[in-house]
């Protein structure tokens, strides 16, 4: 059974990263395709843009309206969507076309990893959940961070072709591994659609969502616009500055282990400190962004906490609406998509009034305003936790 159970979180964690590959992949390639579909670079980018609209719409609805259907065969038909999607990708020379290529797949994005998350919390005891979803997130982090550099290597080294394949190939395998070894998942018990959305009457759901919100502002909201802080306040290279990229992104996978056993063993201690470090840290990077060797220690905690606030945003949506965990899961993702679109804007209105430099003001702000939530919500929690008991 525990090999069974591994080898089934181990799939969901390559099926992930292909889902987050496809997605953020292409931040590596615009240049690329502006290239060969003759637009601009800032109209290359509705393709990255068009894919977070698509998962933030689409994350509280189709999670929703695919509950009630056996895992397996949602996932199968998620991850065959997927494949299409690349491989019209790889084919088309009309841009329009490609951007419905990115559209539909974005759609159901958020099915296949609010049930990757709950196929994993189901597959071990309740108390092992948060450290099983953490292996998962390691494949969120991997497809959001490791994807970039690999495609535009490819496409670097190759063509936009080849680089385009490589997303295609990915989900391609984790598609076979999904038929082969993937067991049947039934619904046990079905849930109606009106019990899920019940949990929008709680007022903890909805400290919950505001808190993801301003969390992964605060996050995305600074690293965003990192590597232009890096070459433009550190003043470093393109080269160093990829290194960073790849020191932040395993870091980032640090984290995501980090946490698992956190929020095993102490979930509101976890959440509430998060916010307090993450400030700590933005107060450092503002007064000491322009030294490299610092700036090397800072990305790498920095990371690390990137990777356990990822964890935190998934267990603080979903342990307040534990009733309805697909539903949950898709309030998260739409959560998080929300949160990286503020904050991202936002930083960018503050590096347009006051400069580079002051980027990390979002952050800070973003910290400082979650606290404000995260300890009403966790009064809540304890004493629904209480109720229950």
């Amino acid at each position: 059974m525990a090999k069974r159970n591994n080898l089934l979180i181990f799939i969901l964690t390559i099926g992930v990263f292909g889902i987050l590959n496809t997605e953020m992949g292409f931040i590596g390639i615009l240049p690329d395709i502006a290239a060969y579909f003759n637009v601009s670079v800032a109209t290359a980018g509705w393709l990255v843009s068009i894919f977070a609209i698509g998962v933030a719409i689409s994350g509280p609805t189709m999670p929703l309206l695919f509950s009630g259907i056996n895992r397996k065969n949602v996932m199968v038909l998620v991850l065959i969507i997927f494949v299409i999607g690349n491989i019209v990708s790889i084919f088309t020379s009309n841009f329009t076309v490609l951007l419905i290529a990115r559209i539909i797949p974005a759609l159901f994005h958020p099915v296949y990893v609010s049930l990757a998350f709950s196929a994993a919390a189901d597959s071990v005891s309740e108390e092992e959940a948060p450290k099983a979803v953490s292996k998962i997130f390691i494949g969120v982090s991997a497809g959001m961070v490791v994807g970039v550099p690999i495609a535009s290597f490819i496409a670097s080294v190759s063509n936009l072709q080849i680089a385009l394949a490589f997303f295609a190939v990915v989900n391609i395998i984790v598609l076979i591994a999904t038929l082969l070894f993937v067991p049947s998942m039934p619904v046990k018990e079905k849930i109606s659609y009106g019990t899920q959305l019940n949990v929008l009457k709680k007022s903890v759901t909805w400290l919950s969502i505001i808190i993801v919100i301003l969390l992964n502002s605060a996050v995305f909201g600074v690293y965003s616009y990192l590597a232009d802080y890096l070459q433009t306040v550190t003043n470093i290279s393109p080269n160093i500055t990829s290194l960073m990229l790849f020191i932040y992104g395993a870091a980032n996978i640090i984290g995501n282990i980090l946490a698992g056993k956190l929020l095993t063993i102490h979930p509101i201690k976890t959440i509430i400190s998060l916010p307090f470090l993450l400030g700590v840290l933005y107060i450092i990077l503002f007064f000491m962004g322009q030294l490299t060797l610092p700036m090397v220690i800072i990305i790498l905690l920095w990371g690390i906490l990137a990777g356990i606030a990822a964890n935190i945003n998934q267990y603080v949506v979903t342990s307040a609406a534990p009733e309805a965990p697909d539903f949950s899961n898709g309030l998260f993702l739409s959560s998080t998509n929300i949160g990286t679109t503020i904050g991202t804007a936002i930083g960018g209105l503050f590096i347009s009034a006051m400069g580079m430099q002051y980027v990390v003001l979002v952050g800070i702000f973003s910290v400082i305003l979650s606290l404000v939530f995260i300890f009403p919500r966790n009064h809540k929690y304890k004493s629904k936790q209480k109720l229950s008991t």
